[in-house]
């Protein structure tokens, strides 16, 4: 289970932080001529080996690589402007399938955790809900972003940059047990959005800012139990 959570590490971190977005528009723009396909190719393979830790890992390490490079090269050829959140989600989807069967052969029935288990699986709940989940929420959402979208005439990010820290500050919570101070963070942000959604005057919009306030809040409230839940497995393996 370990090895999956350091391989899921890497992927967030190859994927969206250690990913500029100029390779981004590149590669949409290229395709297979572009050279940060390659070169984000062999990120992964890198970071997929400094993560895992072993010295007989290289092999697993170049394999993972080299899918990923496939399945990203797979997604460039085949979408379109129109199927961009599609593919999104497919690509990543494909990307969790390939750990997990990286995972399953490399160490088919080994279950033991380590001793820095808690801390690993806390980082990458916490990396999890930041660029990650801003893009997740932001490919689910844009089938519905009205005319007069949110943001309009505000600091350049500063919609993204307040999802992620809302997020952190939810998983915080749930980590601390302080379950009631969701709801005062809930709460305050109502009271500033209120404002805004008067003046627009707009059902649309405020449907809209309602189903990405939740999914935020909904992610990182999963993501706080899940991250408690697999951290006290992997106390009670090391009492064990």
């Amino acid at each position: 289970m370990i090895l999956f959570v350091k391989l899921f590490l890497a992927h967030l971190l190859g994927d969206f932080l250690l990913q500029p977005n100029s390779w981004v528009r590149n590669k949409e723009e290229k395709k297979l001529r572009s050279p940060y396909l390659y070169l984000h190719t062999l990120l992964h393979g890198v970071l997929a080996f400094a993560v895992a830790g072993k010295e007989g890992f290289l092999v697993y390490a170049i394999v993972l690589a080299v899918v990923h490079g496939g399945i990203d090269a797979a997604k460039l050829v085949l979408q379109r402007d129109a199927t961009k959140r599609q593919w999104f989600i497919i690509d990543q989807l494909l990307h969790i399938a390939s750990i997990c069967l990286i995972v399953m052969w490399n160490e088919p029935t080994d279950l033991d955790w380590q001793l820095d288990d808690s801390f690993l699986i806390l980082m990458t709940g916490a990396i999890l809900l930041t660029k990650p989940t801003s893009l997740l929420i932001k490919v689910i959402i844009s089938g519905w972003t009205p005319d007069d979208k949110p943001g309009d005439g505000s600091l350049s990010n500063a919609g993204n940059y307040i999802g992620i820290l809302e997020r952190l500050f939810v998983f915080g919570f749930i980590l601390t047990g302080h379950f009631e101070a969701i709801g005062f963070l809930l709460g305050a942000k109502s009271i500033f959005r209120f404002g805004d959604l008067t003046r627009a005057n707009d059902r649309k919009l405020t449907e809209y800012v309602l189903i990405g306030t939740l999914l935020s809040f909904g992610i990182a409230i999963l993501a706080g139990l899940a991250v408690q839940y697999l951290a006290m497995e992997a106390a009670v393996g090391l009492l064990g």
